[in-house]
């Protein structure tokens, strides 16, 4: 699996989460503790946004830990919205296509988890991909598939309910054709302006989800960076948060499956 952070708030610079933190996500790269992947070594990515309406990307292959651009790069830059990932694969290669987050126009997505049985059904996903938007399928992942189906679903204008959508149509396809677990997802998102992240599985065993509010803005994160557990408010499975101009509210997230199915 992964680990991910991101930030919405006031400007920040990127190493007060991602390096300077007791379990920053330089540290969950190497000792992540929670979820079955304590290492997540197959390349990182950040993705932040500033006065233009599109994020700027930094990605790599290398372990988070071992990348010197990266410490130089985290002091020196802030954002007001940022998003961090690191990857652990779950098949596809290490490559830096494949590294998270991913992008299209002013949105940017990064995931953890899995559709069950990907090298299977991995034709019939890009299938799923609208034709506007497979130009845009840099990788091979599941993770930029779903992120590009979720775009095809409306993602400009219902981006809770286009990616519940997508989701429902992925996980209905690896029912139909992969392995189990079906689905494992959890996953940030944003526009530039707005912040969003859900927790779902098709099993119990959805991955980790946190966030917690600070003086000057909201962290979202895979697991807790700091010791101060009641501090941190674990998303529950089948909700999705959106947090705009400081606020947090609170979504359902169950994917159509029963619907996808039928379609």
């Amino acid at each position: 699996m992964c680990r991910f952070l991101a930030w919405a708030g006031a400007p920040r610079y990127f190493d007060e989460l991602v390096l300077n933190q007791e379990q920053s996500l330089v540290e969950q790269s190497r000792n992540a503790m929670i979820g079955k992947t304590p290492i997540n070594a197959d390349g990182f990515g950040l993705a932040w946004y500033s006065e233009r309406e599109s994020p700027c990307f930094y990605k790599d292959t290398n372990p988070a830990w071992s990348d010197a651009n990266l410490r130089q790069l985290a002091h020196h830059t802030r954002s007001r919205l940022f998003l961090a990932h690191v990857r652990a694969s779950t098949g596809t290669a290490t490559s830096r296509n494949n590294c998270h987050p991913f992008g299209h126009k002013r949105w940017s997505f990064m995931h953890n988890g899995q559709a069950g049985g990907h090298e299977r059904i991995r034709q019939e996903l890009d299938g799923m991909i609208p034709p506007e938007c497979y130009e845009h399928r840099l990788g091979a992942t599941e993770s930029e598939a779903i992120f590009l189906i979720a775009l095809g679903e409306g993602l400009d204008t219902d981006p809770i309910g286009a990616m519940a959508r997508a989701v429902g149509r992925v996980e209905a396809l690896s029912r139909r054709r992969g392995v189990s677990p079906f689905m494992r997802f959890a996953a940030c998102w944003s526009d530039g302006q707005r912040l969003f992240a859900a927790r779902y599985a098709s099993d119990e065993f959805a991955p980790s989800l946190f966030h917690r509010r600070c003086a000057h803005g909201i962290i979202v994160s895979s697991e807790p960076l700091d010791d101060e557990q009641k501090k941190w408010v674990e998303v529950p499975t089948g909700e999705a948060i959106e947090i705009n101009d400081g606020q947090i509210s609170h979504h359902r997230f169950v994917p159509p499956l029963e619907e996808a199915v039928a379609a």
